[in-house]
């Protein structure tokens, strides 16, 4: 840049500002879009935020209650197999009471 070239950022510097809050707690600082409250990285931009009609809180059903009691049962089969294993391992149990 030669130094005749004076950059006017009169305008950019007297926008308004972002009035979102960063991680930090601080004020954005990026100019709001025209007519907007928000900068494009924060709302401002069309086509930005949240889909219409809540897609996001479709349900998948894995917690659901019929599921949850399914895993759990699942997971008392697999204790009691691996107790039984651990009792066979440990030959606590006689021929007859394998047979029987």
């Amino acid at each position: 840049m030669s130094a005749d070239h004076v950059r006017n950022t009169r305008a950019m510097a007297a926008s308004p500002r972002c009035g979102a809050r960063t991680r930090s707690g601080l004020a954005c600082g990026a100019p709001a879009m025209r007519g907007k409250l928000r900068c494009r990285m924060h709302g401002g931009a069309p086509g930005s935020g949240a889909p219409r009609g809540n897609r996001n809180a479709r349900k998948h059903g894995t917690f659901t209650q019929v599921r949850v009691a399914e895993r759990r049962a699942i997971r008392d089969l697999l204790d009691d197999a691996g107790k039984l294993l651990k009792e066979l391992d440990s030959g606590s149990y006689s021929q007859s009471d394998i047979e029987a």
